[in-house]
């Protein structure tokens, strides 16, 4: 029963010292003196911004991209005790002791040492030499610029190390595929891919121009399978599911899970929260969330309420009046209404409070019950300090002639009489009886008696306008311009009649309990679509740069300098490695060029299979490179060398590559290289030549190509010949020499 115990039991291993070795020397080169300089190094005065909001809870907005990688960042912070107080406001200030440098700098530097393995096996999944796998890790291993930027708490190692991941991922997917497919091998890689691409995605928008390459190559591939006649139709449609599933399904859900990480962590109002709508500010805590804590829901006649912009751009701004008029002429000559002024105003201020009146009614204060103001009521707006009503008459604009003036009405006894009926729509409503609600409804204002739609033109007014936005109403309104439309941001139901009692009504705080929490989904598509579109102003920077300066490595970025010492981090790249990469792409580029005119003509001067193995490489390689450095052509920003850095990573691949096809296929033959004066080729004598030359000049001219070790000619036996033509598998044309 025992008698198993009378044998050892055996476990055998195999370990890839090469990728050991590769591993560890990544880790040294990396890791070692993690710490210095203990200084605020580039843009990690950028980076650890957002850090420390993350320690704190504190919501903010990155336009650079999504936030998985600012969450990676963030968590080396936490698992070094950082608590997010460290001002970061200048390149070069000490850190404090509070502050975990090697903590936040380490996610980093690991993927950046990891990348090293990653280029390894990458070349020996493309089935090329362990010898040119280990020339490629260490061109990766020794290039300055990758470990310069590896060092330090940047996003750049990061984002290479999951492009790197998501390539080998795919290609171990790939060639699981043609013995072994359904396997939990075959999944776990498909998965990987789809895994690492979302990662990829997630820390810089950069990661998608890969993440697009490889979805190309596995519709490639899938198209083939598609054509395999050897698979059932039910075989083919659980491959392209799969792919489906892994490659798309996959990636967006991990994708919106940043985001949920994100928003769930980050549940405290902040400086940043002001540029998002009323809705997405009230579901923080803290900020407008205390603010509005308990207002009425439904705005109803009687109600005060102050209007905010849903553009918020150039700023956010809130629909505001105040006693100054426009003046009688403007600086060009024309005149106005000489109406009170109504703007739109950057600041909480009680003159943006407004009272909404219903028409047929004096009183200013909410019934009981309340009744509530639906789409399409026609209502008056009045000032809530002021007492004057929102008004528009045919006169234009003080800066935008070609729309109407808005103003809040001044009876003059001239023949101007009041037009101050508005028709409220609610553009997001579900259905034509909706009730406006606060916060959650964005409404149009359209003027009842000229169409004129009430709207933000973006114009700062002159000194008689205090700087402030200018209001307009816009005649000719198509669609539904966020410009266009507002929403209630603060709500009362209003309670006192008389002006005085109503103006310390203004200044004090709403009361009443409603939630207003938005779902995620609803945050998470007004978040991203905040980051796509905000823009900051981009400046010229001392150390920005072309993409043509990146190839030649005509430009640099000074990180850091000692004030003491002298001593300076540079970002800049080994010249050798750079020029050898430009040299292998534009040789790669020439010979597949050369390659497919020649095949073109029935011409093979390289192995089926090794043809096959340059255009999947260089595919991979080349591809890589362009996909990831010819975009930044087409982009208006600030754009730095450390832009270019997965590029290069992919042309770096590339020059084992190009290293090995030269030795293998082009370097080996007599014609090219060693010039011997023939080729001896056997055959049978009876139907086929036997013993023949080729002779040395047929060599130099180009006439042989490619010879199998085996091979037939169908020709002469007497003459000599050269083989000129591949017309198939184990076939030669021949022509007389």
């Amino acid at each position: 029963m025992l008698g198993f115990l009378k044998q050892p039991v055996v476990v055998t291993a195999e370990i890839n010292m090469n990728l050991v070795a590769l591993t560890v020397m990544g880790l040294v080169n990396r890791l070692w003196a993690l710490s210095y300089p203990r200084a605020v190094v580039f843009d990690e005065v950028y980076y650890g911004q957002f850090v420390s909001l993350y320690m704190k809870r504190i919501f903010f907005v990155d336009d650079s991209g999504p936030p998985f990688g600012h969450m990676l960042l963030a968590f080396g912070g936490y698992l070094g005790g950082f608590d997010g107080n460290f001002l970061w406001n200048r390149i070069g200030a000490e850190y404090s002791m509070n502050v975990p440098v090697w903590s936040l700098r380490l996610l980093p530097a690991l993927t950046g040492a990891l990348c090293v393995p990653l280029a390894y096996q990458i070349l020996v999944e493309l089935h090329f030499s362990h010898c040119a796998a280990f020339g490629a890790a260490l061109l990766i291993l020794f290039e300055n610029s990758l470990i310069t930027q590896s060092r330090l708490m940047l996003l750049e190692s990061v984002l290479i190390f999951f492009i790197l991941l998501a390539i080998l991922s795919y290609l171990k997917f790939y060639n699981l595929q043609k013995c072994s497919p359904f396997t939990a091998g075959w999944w776990f890689w498909l998965l990987l891919t789809g895994v690492a691409c979302s990662c990829a995605v997630g820390v810089k928008y950069m990661g998608l121009f890969t993440y697009m390459l490889l979805l190309a190559i596995a519709g490639g591939h899938s198209w083939h399978l598609i054509g395999d006649q050897t698979l059932s139709n039910v075989s083919v449609l659980c491959h392209l599911l799969a792919r489906g599933l892994a490659l798309v399904v996959v990636p967006v859900a991990m994708y919106l899970s940043f985001f949920y990480v994100h928003l769930t962590v980050l549940y405290r109002s902040g400086p940043h929260d002001q540029i998002m709508t009323s809705a997405f500010q009230a579901s923080l805590e803290g900020g407008l969330a205390r603010i509005t804590q308990g207002q009425p829901l439904e705005v109803a006649y009687g109600s005060q309420i102050t209007l905010r912009n849903v553009l918020g751009k150039p700023v956010p701004c809130w629909l505001h009046s105040h006693k100054n008029t426009y003046p009688i002429r403007y600086e060009n000559g024309r005149g106005s209404s000489h109406q009170q002024q109504v703007t739109c105003y950057p600041f909480k201020d009680v003159n943006n409070w407004w009272i909404v009146k219903d028409p047929g009614m004096q009183q200013l204060v909410v019934s009981n019950p309340p009744r509530p103001v639906r789409h399409g009521h026609i209502v008056q707006l009045v000032h809530g300090i002021t007492t004057r009503y929102l008004n528009t008459h045919d006169v234009a604009a003080p800066l935008s002639p070609h729309s109407q003036e808005i103003s809040c009405y001044i009876d003059y006894n001239i023949s101007m009489p009041a037009q101050n009926l508005w028709r409220v729509e609610i553009v997001n409503r579900e259905s034509d009886t909706d009730v406006w609600k606060t916060i959650l409804s964005e409404v149009r204002f359209v003027h009842v008696n000229t169409s004129a739609v009430l709207k933000l033109s973006g114009a700062s007014l002159p000194e008689w306008g205090y700087r402030q936005l200018e209001i307009i109403g816009e005649k000719l309104s198509k669609g539904h311009h966020q410009s266009m439309l507002w929403n209630v941001e603060e709500h009362r139901y209003g309670k006192s009649q008389e002006q005085k009692e109503r103006e310390v009504e203004l200044h004090s705080p709403t009361q009443a309990d409603i939630s207003k929490n938005l779902s995620f989904m609803a945050r998470f598509t007004e978040l991203q679509w905040k980051i796509l579109t905000l823009k900051n102003e981009d400046t010229e920077h001392k150390y920005s740069s072309s993409p043509l300066d990146w190839i030649t490595m005509d430009t640099n970025i000074a990180y850091w300098f000692h004030p003491i010492s002298g001593a300076q981090i540079h970002l800049i790249g080994n010249i050798l490695t750079w020029a050898s990469a430009n040299v292998a792409t534009l040789v790669y580029v020439c010979l597949f060029l050369w390659y497919l005119l020649r095949r073109r003509r029935k011409i093979c001067d390289i192995p089926e299979d090794a043809w096959r193995l340059w255009v999947s490489a260089g595919g991979l390689c080349v591809g890589g490179w362009a996909v990831n450095y010819l975009p930044f052509f087409m982009m208006e920003k600030t754009l730095f060398l450390y832009h270019y850095l997965p590029a290069l990573t992919f042309q770096i691949l590339l020059i084992p590559v190009v290293l090995q096809h030269l030795t293998d296929h082009l370097c080996r033959y007599p014609g090219y290289s060693t010039g011997c004066p023939a080729v001896l080729i056997s055959g049978d004598k009876s139907s086929e030549m036997m013993g023949f030359l080729v002779p040395a000049p047929a060599l130099i001219l180009g006439t042989l190509h490619y010879v199998p070790s085996v091979i037939t000619l169908p020709c002469l036996a007497e003459e000599n010949y050269s083989v000129n033509a591949c017309t198939g598998l184990g076939k030669v044309n021949c022509s007389p020499v």
